[in-house]
Protein backbone atom coordinates (compact mmCIF):
# COMPACT_ATOMS: atom_id res chain seq x y z
CA UNK A 1 0.00 0.00 0.00
CA UNK A 2 1.48 3.38 -1.11
CA UNK A 3 1.52 6.45 1.79
CA UNK A 4 -0.49 9.62 0.22
CA UNK A 5 1.90 12.58 -0.13
CA UNK A 6 0.47 15.36 2.10
CA UNK A 7 3.06 18.00 0.98
CA UNK A 8 6.16 18.38 -1.94
CA UNK A 9 10.09 19.17 -0.91
CA UNK A 10 11.41 19.15 -5.00
CA UNK A 11 15.18 20.15 -3.89
CA UNK A 12 17.42 18.76 -1.08
CA UNK A 13 18.17 22.46 -0.72
CA UNK A 14 15.00 23.44 -0.14
CA UNK A 15 13.59 25.55 3.37
CA UNK A 16 10.04 25.34 2.48
CA UNK A 17 7.49 22.69 1.63
CA UNK A 18 4.42 22.95 -0.35
CA UNK A 19 1.20 21.36 1.23
CA UNK A 20 -0.82 18.76 -0.86
CA UNK A 21 -3.53 19.48 1.48
CA UNK A 22 -5.08 21.52 4.28
CA UNK A 23 -3.02 21.33 8.11
CA UNK A 24 -4.54 22.46 10.95
CA UNK A 25 -2.13 23.80 13.54
CA UNK A 26 -0.53 21.67 15.99
CA UNK A 27 -0.23 18.63 13.13
CA UNK A 28 2.63 16.91 12.78
CA UNK A 29 4.14 16.55 9.22
CA UNK A 30 6.82 13.52 8.71
CA UNK A 31 9.75 14.51 6.38
CA UNK A 32 12.23 12.42 4.84
CA UNK A 33 14.51 10.56 7.10
CA UNK A 34 11.16 10.00 9.55
CA UNK A 35 11.46 13.60 10.78
CA UNK A 36 8.65 15.08 12.48
CA UNK A 37 7.24 18.64 12.38
CA UNK A 38 5.16 19.96 14.25
CA UNK A 39 3.11 22.58 12.40
CA UNK A 40 2.58 26.50 13.91
CA UNK A 41 -0.08 27.49 11.78
CA UNK A 42 -3.17 26.23 9.62
CA UNK A 43 -1.27 25.69 6.38
CA UNK A 44 -3.58 25.51 3.49
CA UNK A 45 -3.64 23.33 0.24
CA UNK A 46 -0.98 24.83 -1.94
CA UNK A 47 0.30 27.03 0.98
CA UNK A 48 3.98 26.79 2.35
CA UNK A 49 5.92 25.53 5.50
CA UNK A 50 9.28 26.11 6.98
CA UNK A 51 11.28 22.87 6.77
CA UNK A 52 13.79 24.49 9.45
CA UNK A 53 14.64 28.02 10.85
CA UNK A 54 15.00 30.67 8.11
CA UNK A 55 16.56 33.99 10.01
CA UNK A 56 15.50 37.07 8.62
CA UNK A 57 17.04 38.50 5.31
CA UNK A 58 17.81 34.39 4.54
CA UNK A 59 16.54 33.35 0.97
CA UNK A 60 13.57 31.63 0.78
CA UNK A 61 14.04 28.53 -1.52
CA UNK A 62 11.35 26.56 -3.30
CA UNK A 63 11.80 24.00 -5.84
CA UNK A 64 15.49 24.33 -5.88
CA UNK A 65 15.16 28.25 -7.35
CA UNK A 66 14.90 31.26 -4.55
CA UNK A 67 11.59 33.16 -4.26
CA UNK A 68 11.92 35.27 -1.47
CA UNK A 69 13.78 36.38 1.22
CA UNK A 70 12.47 36.27 4.82
CA UNK A 71 11.12 39.99 6.42
CA UNK A 72 11.73 38.28 9.93
CA UNK A 73 12.84 35.28 11.41
CA UNK A 74 10.65 32.16 10.85
CA UNK A 75 10.60 29.00 12.65
CA UNK A 76 10.02 25.47 11.52
CA UNK A 77 6.33 24.67 10.82
CA UNK A 78 5.61 28.28 10.55
CA UNK A 79 3.03 29.20 7.55
CA UNK A 80 5.50 31.04 4.70
CA UNK A 81 4.08 33.75 2.88
CA UNK A 82 3.33 37.32 2.05
CA UNK A 83 3.36 38.49 5.89
CA UNK A 84 6.51 36.83 6.39
CA UNK A 85 8.34 36.61 2.62
CA UNK A 86 9.86 39.77 0.91
CA UNK A 87 10.00 38.90 -3.00
CA UNK A 88 13.10 39.34 -5.24
CA UNK A 89 12.19 38.56 -8.63
CA UNK A 90 11.63 41.80 -10.67
CA UNK A 91 12.92 44.19 -8.10
CA UNK A 92 15.90 46.19 -10.05
CA UNK A 93 17.42 46.53 -6.16
CA UNK A 94 17.80 42.86 -5.69
CA UNK A 95 19.57 39.70 -7.41
CA UNK A 96 18.05 36.51 -7.71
Amino acid sequence: MSETKTHVVMQQKDNVATALRDFEKGQVVTLAGEQRLHLKNHIGFGHKFALCPIKKGADITKYGEVIGVASTDIAAGEHVHLHNVEGKRGRGDQRV
